[in-house]
Formats: C-alpha cells, structure tokens, sequence
C-alpha cells in the first residue's frame, strides 16, 4: 500500500469506522437504497441510506438488505426538519419520520446522519446505542449550532451540492466551519472526481461526502433517464430551487424547474410544497415516466460526471485520481 494510501486510513473518519477510504457516500433519498449503501462500504468507504419519504417499512427493508450485502459499518440518512403545523399534512410528515428513526433506532447500525434540520432531541438515545450521529450544514452558524449540542462530525455542504442546500459555496464552508467546531468536519458539494477529494483533504476535512456521483452508479436506484440527465449535464445544467419541496434544493434543470422559476409565488412552506407537487415530481422521476416535468436533484459536479459505474470502481477512481493529484502536486496540475 502506498504512503498517501496509509496517511488517508489515519484520518480521523476512518480511524472511527475502520475504513480505508474517507470517502462517505451521501444519503440520497430514492436514489442510495441499500445495495448502494453495501457496495460502497464494501469497497472501502461508508455508505449510507437515504431514507428520504419512503415508508418505515421500505426503510427497514432497504437495511436489511445493506446487512445482508455487507458486514462493513454503514449509516442511514433522515430528514429531522421541522414537518408543518398541526393540520393533518404536517401530523402525517412528523408521524413518517418518527416511525423512520423508530426504525433505525432499533436497527444496530453505527451511523444515524440529519441531511435536513436538528437530530438534538435524538443525541442522547443514540449515543446510548452507541450510534455517531452526523449533520448535514449550509452555514458555519449552524455547524456551531450543532456541535454544540452533541453531533460528533459535522458535514458542511455547500450550494455546489444536490438537494438540499443553504447559500455558501463549499471551498469557503469547508474551512471555515473547520475552524469553527472541535468535531470532524466531512466536505460537501461539487466533489466528483479525485481532484476535489484531493482538495478538501488539503483544506482539512475529514472526508468527503459525495453524493452526485453515485446517482451515476450502477447500484443506484434510480431509472436509466436519470443518470443519462447527469452524464448530460453541464457546468450551467443544474438551479436552486424551492419548487420540489418548500426548501432550497438544487436540481437538475428541465421543464419543471424552468415551469416554477415563473410561479415562485405559488410555491408553499416545507413539507406542503412536496404534498402539493414534490411528491408526483419526484415519482416521475424515480420512475422514468417523464424526466422533463420531473424533480431530478444533482449537484453542479455533474458536469464532471461522463459515464455509468459500479459503486466500487467510483470508489477506486476516486482514491487513484486523488493520490495522482497530490503526486502532481500544484506545478503538476498547472502543467496540463
């Protein structure tokens, strides 16, 4: 094993988890099911489930799965948002996410991570079932918001990422937030390839927590029409929208985002929004039915994305690409 390979296995995130890669597959909803999730520890990084809407019991479903695919640790990813009023919209949201982290609370698994909001309340009983507990931020406040509660690694993403994002780009959030808590900080948004690991390495990070480029793998759970609009994508083919669910997401752009960008005073508060229209947008998309009038998340690095993959050979790519890259050093990279 190289120098630089040993020096990643000692970082902090792999140290905690016994990985040899710090290298975290991000918690996509619809898209990162469990063989997703397997695939990915089993090449040796973390992968993680994203629960998104999806019932409890497909939750369930989708963790055994990962148990049987893999004996290697892997996470699960919730949305701790605040889920409306105490109309029966907002009671059915916070009902779905309390029978969710019901599920992963009784599950055995190491790694419970909020993409969207405050695990606070959920802390303490997850420690006590010896679970890390991850924090998807957009902002450094909120990075010292929730260390400062208990979360054990922070994972700042910035508005390069897909889904849902806050207004900070990733090469300023990153380090920012790095010199702001006393917790493991994973990096977030635009990172596709080697380089951009090599770099919030170098900035700092822990990690990395990738999530576009495994919608382009083969163990996603996503239809052939969604990982062509990725491979399609430019560096101008994604926006930052309210219109699938009533918070900022970036999405893939196409006739559903260009129909909302005209209608924005229409769009309703977070979790209504997704009621009234995420929720078809998105089957049409997880479908395949009609990609154009679909809501189609991604980051910004799709326009770095070119081609179909399995999740292990992402994963080997990544790591290859980033030893090249510290190898090269600056003068190597400003040579091409």
């Amino acid at each position: 094993m190289s120098e630089f390979r040993e020096r990643l296995k000692r970082s902090p995130l792999c140290r905690r988890f016994g990985l040899d890669y710090p290298i975290v597959q991000a918690g996509m909803g619809g898209v990162a099911g469990g063989a997703l999730a397997a695939a990915v520890s089993n090449a040796g990084g973390l992968g993680t489930i994203g629960a998104g809407f999806t019932s409890a019991d497909d939750l369930a479903r989708e963790i055994a799965l990962a148990k049987r695919l893999t004996s290697k640790p892997f996470g699960v990813n919730l949305l701790f948002a605040r889920a409306g009023g105490d109309d029966p919209v907002g009671a059915r949201y916070r009902r779905l996410f309390e029978d969710q982290i019901a599920v992963v609370l009784a599950s055995d698994i190491p790694i419970l991570v909020s993409g969207l909001g405050n695990p606070a309340d959920y802390i303490a009983i997850a420690h006590e079932r010896g679970m890390t507990v991850m924090s998807v931020v957009g902002t450094v406040a909120q990075a010292r918001k929730l260390a400062a509660v208990g979360v054990d690694l922070v994972i700042a993403q910035g508005v390069d990422g897909g889904g849902h994002v806050g207004r900070v780009g990733t090469m300023v959030l990153v380090p920012a937030a790095i010199d702001a808590v006393n917790v493991p900080v994973l990096a977030a948004g635009g990172i596709a390839d080697g380089r951009g690991l090599a770099a919030v390495l170098a900035l700092g990070a822990a990690g990395a927590w990738i999530g576009t480029r495994f919608i382009a793998s083969v163990e996603s759970t996503v239809p052939t029409s969604y990982r062509e609009r990725v491979i399609a994508a430019d560096d101008d083919g994604t926006v930052v929208t309210r219109a699938n669910t009533g918070k900022t997401s970036r999405l893939l752009k196409n006739r559903f985002t260009a129909d909302w960008a005209a209608r924005e005073a229409e769009i309703e508060a977070y979790p209504y929004q997704f009621e009234k229209v995420g929720v078809a947008a998105t089957a049409l998309g997880l479908s395949g039915e009609d990609p154009d009038n679909a809501a189609l998340p991604a980051g910004q690095s799709a326009a770095l994305v070119r081609r179909v993959m399995p999740a292990a050979e992402i994963v080997a790519e990544l790591v290859a690409e980033a030893e090249a890259a510290f190898a090269g050093g600056l003068l190597g990279s400003a040579s091409r």
